[in-house]
């Protein structure tokens, strides 16, 4: 049976380089390899670079577009990437994702591009020091609403996950909390109606290997998107 194709979206170095870059990290591709999907990127087909806030709009032109779509085409699901910042072209493929009903997970940063590319807001951490903390395996439990996606996904009401972000979701139109950290943050949100379109704010990339848990989740994206491929394999025949 053919694997899944999963496109994880590259993201800009937003540093004064002579050259600019765009990057994957290990830990997300090698998470989408060792779950049995193929990890391929996603580039953005112009070498400007933007960074999209709550009020983003699109910055490309028709064929840019039309480049970029056939890029996520390709793909039976897409992994948003955690990082310091949303590029604006990312938003657009959230967009685009959710309206096609194309599985989707985000990871921290990607969970603020995937409430933005709906109508949402980001706002800034009021305790960031229980939060920010890049140095430790895990920072602190959230806890995990019954009958929710991701319940369904790790079977547990309370897990310890990782933190490293300064931002967290705001207003989230059209998708709802599903676990929160002890202040009440939204630490994972999806949509209901949607095969799969969930998002979290810590990062399982770094932990799957050996916490079940954060495993299950990019397992069971996989096998989403891997029963999505066989569909569409039925309708072309």
């Amino acid at each position: 049976m053919t694997k899944p194709i999963i496109g994880v979206i590259s993201k800009h170095f937003f540093k004064d380089y002579i050259r600019p870059d765009m990057y994957i990290r290990d830990e997300v591709k090698q998470a989408v390899f060792d779950n049995g999907g193929i990890a391929i990127g996603i580039l953005l087909p112009r070498d400007e670079k933007l960074k999209a806030n709550d009020n983003w709009d699109n910055n490309l032109t028709e064929n840019e577009f039309n480049d970029l779509i056939a890029q996520i085409n390709l793909c039976d699901g897409i992994i948003f990437q955690g990082g310091g910042f949303c590029d604006n072209y990312e938003v657009i493929v959230a967009k685009y994702c959710y309206e096609n009903n194309i599985p989707t997970l985000g990871i921290c940063c990607g969970q603020h591009v995937m409430v933005r590319a709906l109508g949402g807001t980001i706002k800034k951490i009021d305790k960031l020091e229980d939060h920010k903390q890049n140095d430790k395996k895990y920072a602190h439990s959230i806890k995990l609403k019954l009958n929710s996606k991701i319940y369904q996904i790790i079977n547990k009401s309370e897990i310890m996950v990782n933190s490293r972000h300064r931002k967290i979701t705001s207003d989230h139109p059209k998708l709802v909390v599903t676990a929160s950290s002890i202040e009440g943050y939204p630490e994972v949100v999806e949509s209901p109606d949607k095969t799969f379109y969930m998002a979290v704010q810590f990062h399982p990339e770094s932990l799957y290997k050996f916490d079940t848990s954060m495993n299950n989740i990019f397992k069971k994206f996989i096998d989403v998107c891997s029963e999505e491929r066989k569909k569409c394999k039925q309708l072309i025949r």
